[in-house]
């Protein structure tokens, strides 16, 4: 979690000044807004809003199942007249979508506001798209704040504009503003007023008819919506002293864009949607050229070219990625004609370092290293992987993942690839890798029609209690909620019955003993019919994992023999490489290793493959002390 003031003084006192993210601003701001239901599900860069929030006790917060379940509770919470949040990164809207589009005709009573944080750059998701599109396709306002301190500043003013107008706002995050830090003066707590649910059928139940009735009001709001982002005062015009060239920009674009030309003009859009065309009007009129800087995707520039202003965009600047100085003067010299001076390097007295690659791998004895171990030794296996951790089991050493697109379709690709299988396919097996958040975020559904449509499929459901990637965050299937209470525990073999899997089909399996896992692998893949293999040791880093007696591996009785390399284990190092020369003139590569026994937990699985039994407990007196972890 972020860093925040201490707890005996937080929450902090109003008017202080604190060092924060974008993301704690906003929980603040959550807090400070008088909010009285927030949810979300965890997702980077979004996932510290709802961790933060967690930490008032004045608001009810939960982890979700999944985005769209977040939106209905927020809107269930704004229905019943109480101010709601929910948070999401970017992919997270496209689950919440279905609701989304038809709460935007409904409107709400209480305030509610959206943060949806986009992953400019691609740092940690599987796309990058441009979360702006939401803000025209449902025809909802849309704030864009560049800085932490406008991250508070613009939640509580989104607060504002969802009850005036009765309407949902959307805040867009990026990565960039929730995780850089900057000073923000907070405020108090305002209490809200709750008045409670009012029936009325004709706008909470979106019947065909009753919906129809609604689209005309959305529309009128869509137009009081324009005329206001007309006279925000998050829409700021700065003159500049050269006017050459005049910048259209929004978000932390806008710091791109003030710290690559500081004495140029600048419209800075933070009411960004609908756009103000009187106001990009008037300012075109006060510049030579206009540059409309935005990311990712040439949202502002195509609607103020259907206005007839003529303004450069994506002609001179990519469609995706940070459009950093380093992107934007470059850029600006073309268009100019000028020449552009290479930047003054550091003068030092020592050479820079080469930096070594460090890929991403697995933890140390992360339980998913011995599920990669086990399907790398599989042949003629297709295998279908989902989105977490487990993702990185497409790398090396076990190369053992074909395909992942969005979270939960493992499945539904699983059985694609098993009804859509050559003729000469018919014998090659295929197995569908999720893990336990996953699972119940979109994964049983998935499963649901795996059974339903009799498909060939062997899923593994890889259980190790915690939202793994996102920082260990709690679900139904950890037995804690949120603030780490007691909570009902999924039990996923009964679920997975339930779905309709044989019960001699389930089996509840550790990930850490090998030659079971492979001989319940190599049983259930032959299995012309659904099954579910479910792990149960937990993430080595939460606090339900249990350090055992670590290893060392005996350099003298080491052959090289490389088997426990391939268990992909980061705490095993390579220490030399050697080709033996066979008596069949067959070469052979040899790697000697050690292990870092401070870094080994003892999870054992190295010691299975080990041919020649050299990996054996460090003894007690040289035994390394691990830190205990505590909540």
């Amino acid at each position: 979690m972020s860093a925040l003031p201490g707890a005996a003084t937080w929450p902090a006192p109003a008017h202080s000044r604190h060092l924060m993210s974008g993301n704690d601003a906003v929980a603040r701001a959550v807090w400070e807004a008088g909010v009285r239901v927030a949810a979300g599900y965890p997702g980077t860069p979004a996932t510290e809003m709802l961790e933060v929030i967690s930490s008032y006790p004045d608001i009810y917060s939960e982890w979700s199942v999944n985005e769209k379940v977040s939106l209905e509770v927020a809107f269930g919470a704004a229905m019943a007249g109480s101010r709601s949040f929910c948070a999401m990164k970017h992919v997270g809207m496209n689950v919440a979508s279905d609701a989304l589009m038809t709460i935007t005709l409904t409107g709400v009573a209480g305030g509610l506001v959206i943060a949806v944080a986009d992953d400019v750059g691609l740092s940690s998701s599987q796309n990058e798209q441009d979360s702006r599109y939401w803000g025209r396709f449902a025809h909802l306002p849309l704030l864009e704040p560049a800085d932490s301190q406008e991250a508070h500043d613009f939640t509580l003013a989104a607060f504002e504009l969802s009850e005036r107008f009765q309407v949902p706002v959307i805040v867009r995050m990026t990565t960039r503003v929730c995780h850089v830090k900057g000073l923000v003066t907070v405020g108090e707590r305002t209490a809200r007023p709750v008045a409670g649910f009012t029936k009325d059928a004709a706008r909470w139940v979106m019947v065909p008819g009753a919906a129809g009735r609604r689209l005309p009001l959305m529309f009128e709001r869509e137009n009081r919506l324009r005329a206001e982002a007309e006279v925000s005062p998050l829409n700021v015009i700065e003159m500049g002293s050269d006017r050459r060239v005049g910048f259209i920009t929004s978000g932390p674009a806008y710091m791109h864009v003030r710290e690559s030309f500081p004495a140029a003009p600048v419209l800075k859009l933070g009411f960004s949607c609908p756009v103000p065309f009187d106001l990009v009007r008037s300012f075109a009129a006060q510049c030579d050229r206009l540059v409309v800087v935005e990311e990712v995707e040439p949202l502002i520039e195509t609607e103020v070219k259907a206005q007839g202003i003529a303004v450069h965009g994506k002609d001179i600047l990519p469609r995706s990625g940070e459009l950093a100085p380093s992107v934007l003067k470059p850029a600006l010299a073309k268009l100019l004609g000028e020449s552009l001076s290479p930047p003054e390097k550091a003068v030092s007295k020592f050479a820079p370092l080469p930096v070594f690659p460090r890929p991403p791998t697995m933890c140390v004895a992360c339980p998913h290293l011995g599920v990669y171990y086990t399907l790398a030794q599989l042949r003629n296996v297709t295998i279908s992987g989902d989105i977490g951790c487990y993702t990185l089991g497409f790398g090396q050493p076990w190369n053992a993942l074909d395909a992942c697109v969005s979270m939960g379709a493992s499945m539904g690709m699983a059985l694609g690839l098993d009804k859509g299988r050559a003729e000469a396919e018919e014998d090659k097996k295929i197995v569908a890798v999720i893990g336990d958040s996953t699972f119940m975020h979109m994964g049983m559904q998935g499963l649901l029609d795996i059974v339903y449509n009799r498909g060939n499929v062997t899923v593994m459901i890889l259980d190790n209690r915690a939202v793994g990637m996102t920082g260990g965050q709690n679900n139904p299937g950890t037995g804690r909620g949120i603030h780490g209470e007691d909570a009902p525990r999924v039990d996923f073999a009964t679920l997975v019955k339930a779905l309709g899997v044989a019960e001699e089909r389930v089996h509840v399996i550790d990930p850490y003993e090998l030659p079971t896992l492979f001989k319940t692998l190599r049983q259930e893949t032959k299995i012309a019919e659904p099954s579910v293999i479910i792990t149960n040791q937990p993430c080595v880093l939460g606090e339900d994992y249990h350090a055992r007696k670590p290893f060392q591996v005996l350099e003298d009785v080491c052959t090289g023999c490389g088997n426990c390399v391939d268990v992909g284990c980061p705490a095993i190092h390579v220490t030399r490489r050697d080709t033996v020369v066979k008596a069949n003139g067959k070469e052979v590569a040899r790697s000697f290793v050690r292990i870092e026994s401070p870094a080994c937990t003892g999870c054992g699985l190295c010691v299975q493959p080990c041919a020649p039994d050299a990996i054996v407990h460090v003894p007690a007196l040289a035994m390394p002390i691990h830190v205990v972890k505590t909540s």
